[in-house]
């Protein structure tokens, strides 16, 4: 999970290095519930450097909607696949390895103790 962690990063690390940001409008809302909770996924349409229109969609969902219709969100998607979009927020950006490292921690502290406890 540590190497999924880093592998992440890096992509997202080239990602910010090497592509192109703009600016996407919140389209619409998909809707679904959670425990009695309706969430929000947002999509949004945004036009690449050649004018065309691209739809994505937030792997994240969340209640309250996180955006207004219409609000303007930055984003960064990538320069030869359009499809690689991520929102430029701490949690659009570094979501999947925070949480990855989050879970890998513990395991590698224990992983590590019991090797230590097994050397000494």
């Amino acid at each position: 999970m540590a190497y999924l962690s880093y592998g992440q990063l890096y992509k997202t690390k080239e990602l910010l290095r090497s592509g192109i940001r703009t600016k996407a409008t919140v389209h619409s809302f998909k809707t679904h519930n959670s425990d009695g909770t309706t969430m929000y996924t947002p999509t949004f349409t945004f036009k690449d450097k050649n004018l065309e229109e691209h739809f994505y969609e937030s792997k994240v969902s969340s209640h309250p909607r996180p955006y207004d219709l219409g609000e303007k969100v930055n984003i960064i998607y990538g320069r030869k696949n359009p499809k690689n979009v991520k929102i430029l927020s701490f949690w659009g950006l570094y979501a999947a390895p925070v949480i990855l490292f989050m879970v890998a921690s513990p395991l590698l502290i224990l992983g590590g103790a019991y090797l230590a406890y097994r050397l000494y």
